[in-house]
Order: structure tokens, then C-alpha cells, then sequence
């Protein structure tokens, strides 16, 4: 029997006021069956369409904000935020930046070596912004104490840059905490020839 015969049959022997009730009930298991996904042929839904024609339609909106959702979370997986850092085994300070990462939601790949150096002539690090760890964080290379939140800015608005750095160590920057005191400092942006801007400034406590 089809949606619409049986909905006659209802209207032909049953007064009104019980029809409404029983649309009413047959609307409520029409959108939970849809929602959970068991509603799957076309037949099915063409039928409900001619039937429950806003229903069908609040129903498609809400499949549609649940794909919305899931695609969301998949982008989100996709660009999740991955740091492997360089470091020398005795630095110290390393470890405290590392922490401030994972702090802010960044999954680190730690690599302890003695020979530094090599790590930032790899990855074209300028000497003059050179600092204590070099990082690379989905394609950028991070050198030194930058704040995971201009790392995130820089993931955000993907610029044409090779990097970040934070020359030397700076007091008060990620890792280089000493009790309340914080030395002004500068994020620098610079690229693989070496063109170098601010990206951002840390003023004194």
C-alpha cells in the first residue's frame, strides 16, 4: 500500500480530529527514520516528498548541516598542526617551547642532535635570525622562541614565506619564562632570499 492509499483510507473512515493525531505521529517516525539514515531509496523519498513536502525539506537541511560538519572535522584532520623540532641535546630551553606547542594543540616530532647547524643551513635559516632550535610546521620553518599563536596566524593566512624566527633567546618568550620579566621582542618573517619583514612585536613587561 502506498503513502498516499493509506492516507486516503484514514481520511474516508476516521473523523478529522484523529487523521491530524495520526499525521502527526506518522511525521514525528518519518524524521527520526530519516535522520538516522535508514530512509535510502528514491522511491521512498519521492513518495514522502509529495506527502510531507516541509518536513522532507527540514529534513534535507539537516542531512545537509551534518555533511557540512563532517567535512569540517575531515578539513580539521587535514590540516592539523604538526612540528618537528631540531634541538641540541642539552638545551633546556627547547624543552620549555616544546611544551608551549603541545600546550596550544600542536603534535610534536622531537629530534635531539648535536649538530644543529646542519639542520638550519638545510632549511636556509638566515644567520642573522638564527636562534637555539629550528622547527618545521606544516611546510614552515620556525626558528627559535616564536608563540604558537603567530604560528597559527601564519598557518591561517598561508603566506608566501619561508618562515618565522625569534632571533637569539629572548626572556619572557615561550620557554625562556623568568618569573615576571619579559624583554621586548620581534617576530620576523623572512623568505628563501632572505628579504626579511616584522611579522609581529612583543612590547617589555
Amino acid at each position: 500500500m502506498s503513502y498516499k492509499q493509506f492516507i486516503y483510507r484514514w481520511q474516508k473512515f476516521l473523523p478529522p480530529i484523529l487523521v491530524r493525531t495520526a499525521l502527526r505521529a506518522v511525521v514525528i517516525i518519518f524524521l527520526t527514520v530519516g535522520t538516522l539514515g535508514i530512509l535510502g531509496s528514491t522511491a521512498d523519498i519521492s513518495n514522502a516528498q509529495a506527502i510531507f513536502p516541509a518536513s522532507v525539506a527540514a529534513n534535507a537541511q539537516l542531512i545537509s548541516t551534518t555533511k557540512r560538519i563532517q567535512d569540517k572535522q575531515t578539513l580539521s584532520k587535514a590540516t592539523a598542526l604538526n612540528a618537528t623540532v631540531y634541538h641540541s641535546p642539552d638545551c633546556n630551553c627547547c624543552g620549555g617551547w616544546i611544551d608551549h606547542l603541545k600546550t596550544q594543540g600542536f603534535q610534536i616530532t622531537d629530534f635531539s642532535t648535536p649538530d644543529i647547524e646542519t639542520v638550519k643551513q638545510k632549511y636556509n635559516v638566515p644567520e642573522n635570525l638564527s636562534s637555539c632550535h629550528t622547527a618545521i610546521v606544516n611546510g614552515y620553518v620556525i626558528e627559535g622562541h616564536v608563540p604558537a599563536n603567530d604560528i597559527k596566524r601564519l598557518l591561517q593566512e598561508k603566506l608566501n614565506i619561508a618562515g618565522l624566527s625569534v632571533p637569539q633567546m629572548p626572556v619572557g618568550t615561550p620557554g625562556m619564562e623568568i618569573g615576571n620579566q619579559k624583554d621586548p621582542f620581534t617576530v620576523f618573517a623572512f623568505d628563501d632570499n632572505n628579504s626579511v619583514a616584522v611579522f609581529n612585536k612583543y612590547p617589555s613587561s
